[in-house]
């Protein structure tokens, strides 16, 4: 993984080059964005630049290109190879959960099965590396568990054939609402989707939202899949829909690789973000396809080198980097790179959301080969981010965005706005860049 420090002093060394001096630095801010189409800088104030067309184009992508993160292309060449080729053989050290009981009918309660199954491998010390495998063909009914670690043995794995679907009933998840199946505190753990399903089962839920249901009170839903403290973790063509709130979420985890995830939920369903990061570093979110009702791919506080490579997204909120500094809380989120994307008929774009009143930094993020098709607000800073019942009072201060990169993103927009940057007063939004930005408003 691609270290803090040599993130930040390449990023610094690009943006102070001559390379950026006289377009970032001397130019007047209407003739900076000039070649940005519906750019709307409102009356906010805010350092924004955009790179000459005339500029090398081989030494801006000679100096792009080393800020990228390194990541280990066997790893998700296996990763394919297990979603082309199926399931591989059983082998020694596979346990699996019907050998504790669990029927796979998709009605009577499996949880304790997978309980039993997991205290197996978990505590297993021989030489063989232990892999608790869910059978294909069936379908598990599962209550809210959380997979404990840390595990004895060096490494563990959980390939996933068949169904694991989740009870809709709210009273089963009174002792926790946030969570259905928690991995917590696990080292080098492979999850590995056969062909297998996740199923949040969330239309209950969902109906219990109130932001469908406007009589309903706001109370949170559990998250479908949560990786709690985890380290080394690699998550390969895992399969999760229609979760109760978010489909995936990594927390406060360390060195993570999370290739060819497919997340499906209605376009219409509250909160279901497709893939969350909350307090984790050194996160790899490769190739994922993300379909759901919420953010494709939040990233919220404490969170540093995250990178995302050829997202697909849409329907949903498009790719956000927030929100951060709800009720006046510090937020911190540095070094995140975008590399290909192509979102489709969302509700935002590339956004990054603050809230007033906070404090912190969104810093060293950059967006760049992004295609969009009938995309609302496809860039957007909102430090007035406010999604509340009750108009946000103005506050003096303010998360602050600085040193974001906006490259070649082309399309079509849904809304007039292509570029939108409500930057703070007080904090404004500082060093933004943008290159090959063509968008263009397409009406109904």
């Amino acid at each position: 993984m691609l270290q803090q420090s040599l993130f930040l002093f390449l990023f610094f060394t690009l943006i102070s080059s001559p390379l950026f001096g006289s377009s970032f630095q001397d130019e007047p801010l209407a003739n900076l964005v000039e070649h940005t189409p519906g750019f709307d800088p409102s009356a906010y104030p805010a350092l924004i630049g955009t790179i000459d067309k005339d500029l090398p184009a081989d030494d801006f992508e000679a100096s792009f290109t080393s800020l990228q993160m390194k990541y280990e292309a066997e790893q998700i060449t296996e990763s394919r190879r297990y979603d082309h080729l199926g399931t591989p053989g059983s082998s020694p050290g596979e346990v699996s959960v019907e050998d504790f009981r669990a029927e796979g009918y998709g009605e009577s309660d499996d949880t304790q099965a997978f309980k039993k199954a997991w205290d197996e491998i978990c505590s297993s010390d021989t030489d063989v590396q232990p892999v608790l495998v869910v059978p294909k063909n069936k379908k598990y009914y599962v209550k809210p568990i959380t997979f404990l670690g840390p595990c004895k043995s060096d490494s563990i794995t959980l390939k996933i054939l068949g169904t694991i679907e989740a009870s809709n009933d709210p009273a089963h998840y009174k002792n926790d609402r946030y969570h259905w199946l928690l991995f917590y505190s696990i080292k080098n753990f492979k999850v590995e989707g056969h062909g297998g399903t996740i199923d949040g089962n969330g239309k209950t839920w969902w109906e219990n939202s109130c932001k469908i249901n406007s009589s309903k009170p706001c109370t949170v839903a559990p998250t479908a899949v949560t990786f709690y403290q985890c380290h080394d973790l690699k998550v390969y063509g895992l399969n999760v829909q229609n979760a109760q709130e978010m489909h995936v979420s990594f927390e406060q985890s360390v060195n993570v690789q999370a290739n060819n995830i497919v997340v499906t939920s209605s376009g219409t369903s509250p909160n279901t973000d497709g893939i969350h990061v909350a307090g984790s570093e050194n996160v790899q979110i490769i190739n994922p396809i993300i379909k759901a009702g919420d953010d494709c791919i939040s990233i919220v506080n404490g969170s540093k080198n995250i990178e995302a490579i050829d997202v697909t997204c849409g329907p949903g909120h498009g790719i956000s980097i927030g929100s951060l500094g709800a009720k006046k809380s510090e937020a911190q989120v540095s070094n995140v790179l975008v590399n290909g994307a192509k979102i489709t008929g969302t509700m935002n774009g590339v956004r990054i959301k603050t809230w007033q009143g906070g404090s912190g930094y969104a810093e060293n993020i950059i967006f760049q080969n992004i295609k969009m098709d009938n995309v609302g607000n496809p860039i957007i800073i909102d430090q007035n981010y406010c999604d509340q019942k009750t108009p946000c009072n103005e506050q003096s201060s303010a998360v602050q965005v600085r040193n974001i990169f906006y490259k070649n993103i082309t399309g079509t927009s849904a809304t007039k706005m292509t570029t939108t940057f409500n930057c703070s007063k007080t904090f404004p939004c500082e060093g933004i860049i943008q290159q090959g930005i063509d968008l263009v408003y397409k009406a109904k």
